[in-house]
């Protein structure tokens, strides 16, 4: 019994810092591949209608690691087509939904948006 209390230890022991660095190396793959898509959304669409809070906040959250969490909001037809892009290579490259810097405020409520399900 009290062998394989030792070997589960040490199994656990062995195992932990390798799913540690496997998950540190699938942050800074999906890091990787956000720069490079926004680098690319930048080439493909300007930057001429971006506010530069949007800018600036998707400069930051690659600066920070893609760690530090980011409420990137798209507000001109221009951000949001780069936002939506960013989201389907982001997905294509295999990541969650939850990965993306982008959210936008919520409108209080009685401001006449839409209150269902959803939101």
């Amino acid at each position: 019994m009290r062998t394989s209390a030792t070997v589960l230890a040490l199994c656990l022991a062995v195992t932990a810092p390798a799913m540690g660095q496997e998950q540190s190396g699938w942050v800074e793959q999906k890091c990787h591949a956000y720069e490079a898509a926004w680098a690319q959304a930048l080439d493909t669409y300007g930057s001429e209608q971006m506010n530069y809070a949007f800018i600036a906040g998707n400069e930051n959250f690659i600066a920070g690691g893609c760690t530090i969490p980011a409420d990137i909001c798209p507000r001109s037809n221009q951000e949001i087509d780069i936002a939506n892009a960013l989201t389907i290579a982001l997905m294509n490259a295999g990541t969650a939904s939850t990965f993306l810097p982008f959210k936008c405020p919520t409108p209080p409520s009685g401001a006449g948006g839409w209150q269902g399900p959803g939101l």
